[in-house]
């Protein structure tokens, strides 16, 4: 086969490096090699990741000091009892690894490390798709090292393991995990031997750092289509250890004839239409979490029928308990929270007349993530008759276009109260404390309510004039 290393796809920086890791290797006679998902993404002509997985044979550690050296950087991160290291390069990070086998304890994904040759490292990858090496010695430049016809399984587009998947997730159970997440990345079939694996094995998963988990997560939200993982999480036994709230979404209870959409099928295709729409993981995100709620608050009404009444205000509180749990950063939980509580807000503007004054409160409840709500909003839409499609998003225009005007006249994005609070208590008199604060909120809400314009006058005008209301 021809030499895919010298691929056109290949940036001439990236391109670069590898010609001088090739010379060290071969310089000192170090078996060197790329491996991992760039061999991976380079046959099947997929963008390719911007960090690159280096293999040597012998001291990891002791190549990438030499290697950074080359490159002209002198930081490298050792981790000395897996006998790796990194390499930061502007956006792209080296990791050097030595060739490896590894011993696992049933309790810890931490295993002990033994030296090993090339194909006995591959053995130890995860899918043959991953358990490919190109050598970049330069006697055999580009050579692919191919043991368990990975390159075959690619053609095939599916997900097998080197050894026997019970070996392969008992080592490593964050495998079930990525197993998920490339069939939806890739969109490959998993073989039914791994499926019926992960469901023996799917408990194992708590020896995982909740961090590795809520990152493969992500990874699948940033997929084309998300849904394929989450149903895989759910079909495997996953989902109720990884995200129990999402897991209990499935199903349809039907009394006197009267049912309700499958909320777990219906967030999933909310998520796969957020994809359509934007990269924004976090928006991806907020549709996976927007009905969280739903299981919780359902009720039936003879007269009503289903109901689940309050479910985005109970799904905003659940979040924080849910956030902790994830280990996700504060202000992603602060956005999951907002968007999630106000999802229906838009919604409903957009089946009524709408006022100014409405849109404004959505607008300053929102913030700058007024936008991202609409996207969501948009997604949710997700009914099977056009028509109603089609009058949703016609609605969702006008609304869209009433922001838009809101937004330029009004400068929401950044309102406060255009008299201070300084001020306030200079004019009245009074120190600081909930009276200032009174004042200041009865102004605000005077401009949402379209009361008054937002200027300085304006709202100079109606706190002297309403001042009794506030002081003696």
């Amino acid at each position: 086969m021809k030499n895919i290393i010298n691929s056109s796809k290949i940036n001439k920086d990236i391109l670069n490096l590898l010609y001088l890791a090739s010379e060290l290797g071969s310089k000192e006679n170090i078996p060197t090699y790329l491996v991992g998902g760039f061999v991976r993404d380079l046959l099947i002509d997929k963008s390719l990741n911007t960090d690159i997985d280096i293999m040597v044979e012998g001291n990891a550690i002791l190549y990438a000091k030499k290697l950074s050296r080359v490159l002209g950087i002198g930081k490298v991160i050792k981790y000395g009892q897996f006998n790796t290291a990194l390499i930061p390069h502007g956006e792209v990070n080296i990791e050097i690894a030595g060739s490896r086998k590894e011993e696992y304890n049933s309790d810890s994904r931490k295993p002990k490390i033994h030296y090993a040759t090339v194909e006995e490292d591959m053995s130890r990858r995860d899918f043959t798709i991953n358990a490919m090496a190109l050598s970049l010695l330069k006697t055999n430049f580009g050579k692919l090292y191919d043991p368990y016809n990975g390159q075959k399984d690619l053609l095939e587009k599916k997900l097998v393991t080197p050894l026997e998947p019970d070996k392969t997730f008992s080592d490593d159970p964050l495998r079930m995990m990525r197993a998920c997440r490339f069939a939806a990345q890739l969109n490959f079939k998993i073989d039914h031997k791994i499926l019926e694996s992960i469901k023996k094995q799917s408990k194992r998963i708590h020896i995982v750092s909740k961090e590795r988990i809520t990152e493969e997560i992500i990874k699948i939200l940033k997929s084309d289509k998300p849904s394929i993982g989450f149903f895989l999480l759910k079909e495997v036994g996953l989902l109720k250890y990884v995200f129990p709230e999402i897991d209990v979404m499935p199903g349809v209870e039907v009394i006197n004839g009267k049912g309700h959409k499958d909320v777990f099928i219906h967030t999933l295709q909310v998520v796969d239409n957020a994809a359509k729409l934007t990269k924004k993981t976090k928006i991806r995100f907020a549709a996976l979490v927007h009905d969280i709620a739903k299981p919780n608050t359902k009720r039936f009404y003879p007269d009503k029928g289903w109901t689940f009444h309050g479910h985005e205000e109970i799904g905003r509180r659940m979040l924080k308990k849910v956030a902790k749990r994830m280990k996700l950063s504060n202000d992603l939980r602060d956005y999951l929270m907002i968007m999630t509580k106000l999802h229906l807000r838009p919604i409903a503007l957009a089946k009524r007349n709408i006022t100014d004054s409405a849109v404004r409160r959505v607008m300053f409840e929102a913030g700058d993530s007024v936008d991202d709500l609409m996207t969501l909003c948009r997604a949710d839409i997700t009914s099977k008759n056009p028509k109603k499609v089609e009058k949703y998003k016609a609605n969702f225009e006008r609304v869209d276009k009433l922001m838009k005007d809101i937004k330029t006249r009004d400068e929401m994005k950044s309102f406060q109260s255009p008299v201070r609070g300084n001020e306030i208590m200079k004019i009245f008199n009074l120190n600081e404390g909930r009276m200032v604060g009174q004042i200041k909120n009865a102004i605000e809400e005077a401009i949402l309510d379209g009361q008054i314009e937002n200027t300085y006058k304006a709202a100079y005008d109606f706190m002297i004039k309403n001042k009794n209301d506030y002081v003696d």
